[in-house]
């Protein structure tokens, strides 16, 4: 199973961004897909969680400027990045789940300048 992460990329306090991430190397659904960040010196946080029925939560933090999708049968899953903020800059991980495994992605990293 692979995760292949993309869409990271330098950008201005206030711009946009979209993330995606492609699974692929199994067979079925991915139940539950996400994205995480780690900062500099801080641990792995949520970002964003979509599970397969459509129902999503996000951290306080980005509620509001961040939308998680995903596309089921392109088994891909994106993250819509609005009105970014300097904080916002990490390295971005997603996440899948599926047939009771959770699998990563290797990473893009986002840096917001102000």
């Amino acid at each position: 199973v692979q995760l292949q992460a993309s869409g990271g990329g330098l950008v201005q306090a206030g711009g946009s961004l979209r993330l995606s991430c492609a699974a692929s190397g199994f067979t079925g659904s991915v139940v539950a897909m996400g994205w995480y960040r780690q900062a500099p010196g801080k641990e792995r946080e949520l970002v964003a969680r979509i599970i397969i029925s459509g129902e999503a939560n996000y951290a306080d933090s980005v509620k509001g400027r961040f939308t998680i999708s995903r596309d089921i049968r392109k088994k891909m899953w994106y993250l819509q990045m609005a009105d970014l903020k300097p904080e916002d800059t990490a390295v971005y991980y997603c996440k899948g789940s599926m047939r009771g495994y959770h699998y990563w992605g290797q990473g893009t990293l986002v840096t917001v300048s102000s």
